[in-house]
């Protein structure tokens, strides 16, 4: 019996072996394999990996992928820092929808062919990796940057891809809108659009890395993730409350010490550059652009609570409009969002809730048929907004010929906490700005990082209403709407005991303290615009200098672009600060060279004085619409 059952296995194992097609299978079989296609042939998509050569030999890993019978395809490209290979194939599925990323489901459904591509250095490409590598020129002695890899890349694709009609265009957020717009300068002819999303286009002014002269800190878990071969991350300063762990280590450079930083040649460019040098001047994108004639249509994107990069679209826009004559070149789109939510489901931001899918209803009703008008084969008539925005307050879409689109009107600091629209009797408020005690940008703990980091700027603004540093200033309740189409601007009288000092100015809309029709923002306070200004720049960006102390000073600086509507029942108020922690780092208010080098003894108390009314008005000008 027990010769028959080893004989009938035998038979089954000889009977499975047939079935395979091969031998029986040595249990000693090196059961590692050199390579396995996921790509099935009954996938609906084609997806090829190549490598592309750029002019100076390197080569760019970039995946193409498009729905299987695609023919005389337009082609999207996308070049990213966040890995290629990852982003076309989401969930390894079959279904072309389900391995690239949402917003790319119009698009091949409809003949497009998509394209990623890790830039240099990073992913699967070859090369050095330079954050935001500059253009040819004094800080790139090279022969290559984002432009001319761009160019080699376009140029390419439509020689090797037999697929496309030879028509390209280039979109993505963030660093890839960076890239995007990179790839205007001295574009490829077969460039025939662009759609640069909350573009990284001023590191200094107004993007990632400082905001009117004031470092923002996060930048350095940016570094690490952007630039650690092994051992990324966020800085490794544990689960607790960011607050304190930056409060410990004191200045930038401390801080960067402290968890081993210096080592990034990136975060020390950084602390290298605290003012607005030719380092950072240089770089600046829409400079760049505004010395070239813009040849390729480009549409703008970025969201009105952009937590990153929500100065680069407006700039670059105010830089090409005046080029744009016929109002059919350049573009711009303000939506309700959070930074790149444009590329997602876009139905809410934090407690605020729109009419629908925004991120969808943009991408099918405008960039579609834009890039289809320049893009397709037989396009269709181009009917693309000059500037499209989103009434937030009233929740729907707008068309503007300009931007800004409103009269910009000062709603003026006064007595009593009040805001007022005529000039009122001059007066003064002041607080005690103490470094050892900032105040934060969130109610502690403070975690700069997943949902709380993104829709911090929409985050109720009640819970710093009772500390003494900070002024809060508010007009009655409104009895009919205020509509602001553009981006408020600040002028603040102030001065200060100390030699060096920050104000930031939040712009709030107050709601009433009963709403039925939402609990969640009964009496809610919702910044619609928040900024910080660095007072040693008072006199110019790129010439920092000491404050005189007890002397008024006029700080100018502009709040983010917004289509807002008050509605009436609600209130508009105005507060100021000194700091905003620990998204930015502290100004120590005594005069130190480089306040990324400050000493504990550097900082102190300082009381700062606001002034209002008579020839020191202080005041939010608000581009009213219709005003």
């Amino acid at each position: 019996m027990r010769r028959l059952l080893i004989g009938a296995a035998c038979l089954a194992a000889l009977a499975s072996a047939a079935s395979l097609g091969a031998a029986p299978t040595d249990p000693m079989t090196n059961d590692q394999v050199k390579e396995y296609d996921w790509v099935r042939p009954q996938a609906d998509y084609v997806r090829r990996e190549v490598m592309v050569p750029m002019r100076d030999g390197t080569k760019l890993f970039t995946v193409i992928v498009f729905r299987k019978g695609t023919k005389d395809g337009p082609i999207l490209l996308s070049r990213t820092p966040y890995d290629a290979y990852k982003a076309t194939s989401r969930n390894r599925s079959q279904r072309i929808a389900e391995i690239l990323p949402v917003m790319d489901k119009e698009f091949v459904d409809d003949g497009y062919i998509r394209v990623y591509q890790d830039v240099r250095g990073l992913g699967r490409s070859e090369g050095d990796y330079v954050m935001n590598r500059p253009l040819r020129g004094p800080l790139n002695r090279t022969k290559v940057d984002h432009a001319t890899d761009a160019y080699d890349t376009i140029d390419w694709l439509v020689k090797h891809v037999p697929e496309t009609n030879g028509k390209v265009g280039i979109t993505g957020s963030s660093y890839l809108g960076f890239t995007a717009l990179m790839a205007l300068i001295d574009p490829h002819p077969a460039l025939k659009a662009a759609v640069p999303q909350s573009p990284m286009v001023d590191g200094w002014m107004g993007d990632d890395w400082f905001h009117n002269g004031a470092f923002r800190t996060f930048g350095f878990d940016y570094v690490i993730e952007q630039t650690a071969q092994k051992g990324g991350g966020e800085v490794p300063r544990g689960t607790g409350d960011d607050y304190t762990a930056y409060l410990a280590a004191g200045s930038a450079m401390e801080y960067a010490r402290a968890f081993g930083l210096l080592q990034f040649p990136v975060a020390r460019k950084m602390l290298e550059h605290p003012a607005y040098d030719t380092y950072w001047q240089e770089q600046a994108v829409d400079k760049l652009l505004a010395s070239r004639k813009l040849t390729v249509p480009t549409m703008l994107v970025v969201g009105q609570w952009d937590q990153e990069d929500s100065y680069g679209a407006p700039a670059v826009y105010r830089a090409l409009e005046p080029q744009d004559a016929n109002n059919d070149m350049v573009s711009l789109v303000i939506g309700p969002w959070r930074h790149s939510q444009v590329n997602y489901e876009a139905r809410a931001l934090g407690p605020l809730q729109w009419e629908g899918d925004t991120g969808l209803q943009f991408r099918t009703r405008y960039m579609k048929p834009f890039l289809d008008c320049h893009l397709k084969t037989d396009p269709p008539a181009c009917q693309t907004p000059p500037v499209l925005t989103y009434a937030t307050g009233e929740n729907r879409w707008e068309v503007s010929d300009k931007w800004p689109d409103g009269t910009y009107t000062p709603l003026y600091l006064a007595a009593g906490a009040g805001l007022a629209w005529a000039v009122p009797a001059a007066g003064s408020d002041s607080y005690v700005s103490d470094p050892a005690k900032p105040v934060p940008m969130l109610p502690r703990p403070i975690h700069m990082s997943g949902d709380e980091w993104k829709e911090w700027l929409v985050h109720d603004q009640r819970f710093v209403s009772d500390r003494t540093d900070v002024l809060s200033y508010s007009t009655g309740v409104l009895d009919k709407p205020v509509h602001i189409k553009g981006a408020p601007r600040v002028e603040l009288h102030a001065a200060t005991t100390g030699q060096d000092s920050d104000f930031v100015v939040k712009l709030i809309d107050v709601y009433p303290r009963e709403l039925t029709a939402d609990d969640r923002l009964a009496g809610y306070q919702l910044g619609i615009g928040i900024e910080i200004f660095r007072g040693r720049y008072v006199h110019g960006f790129a010439t920092p200098a000491p404050l005189e102390p007890g002397k008024t000073y006029k700080f100018e600086w502009s709040l983010p672009n917004v289509d807002h509507v008050f509605q009436p029942g609600h209130r508009i108020m105005v507060q100021v600060q000194s700091s905003l922690f620990p998204l930015y780092d502290r100004n120590p208010q005594s005069w130190v060279p480089s306040i990324m080098e400050a000493k504990p003894e550097d900082y102190v108390k300082a009381t700062e004085t606001v002034r209002y009314g008579g020839d020191a008005a202080s005041a939010v000008w608000l581009p009213i619409a219709g005003g």
